[in-house]
């Protein structure tokens, strides 16, 4: 189960309302209530080929939540000093992730779709793509 994983620091799953009934099942969120932050951004990832990764870099202000509203796909999480690898399908989890951690998805199915709820507009010095920087940075 992901809720037994030891996630890296400042990570953790959201669990969102599930609404389900006859019809079908719905989930919502809120932000500064579901999400720990407000949501200034919104954006997804889909149709990614096989064997495609994405992500690949930390942040340096912004946080993130991710889910998978569609198929899955592994996301690795590495704090620096403790990584993890997790499976997301569940479209009502998600997975915080903070500033100062390095994140990469891959193995994504055919029919996945990730959508990404930021803390932040888009800023792109606000990117860490290299390692090492990423390492100095957490102070390592």
């Amino acid at each position: 189960m992901m809720e037994d994983i030891r996630l890296p620091k400042g990570c953790s799953l959201i669990h969102l309302p599930n609404v389900v009934d006859d019809r079908g099942m719905l989930t919502f969120v809120e932000g500064n209530r579901h999400i720990p932050f407000e949501i200034k951004r919104i954006f997804w990832t889909y149709n990614v080929k096989e064997g495609e990764m994405r992500g690949n870099h930390a942040h340096r202000t912004c946080s993130m939540v991710l889910f998978p509203v569609g198929g899955g796909y592994g996301i690795e999480l590495d704090d620096g000093s403790y990584r993890c690898t997790l499976h997301m399908k569940d479209p009502h989890i998600g997975l915080l992730v903070p500033p100062g951690v390095w994140c990469r998805l891959s193995d994504f199915t055919s029919e996945a779709a990730c959508v990404c709820l930021a803390s932040h507009l888009y800023d792109a010095d606000d990117y860490i793509h290299d390692y090492d920087e990423f390492l100095k940075f957490v102070g390592l």
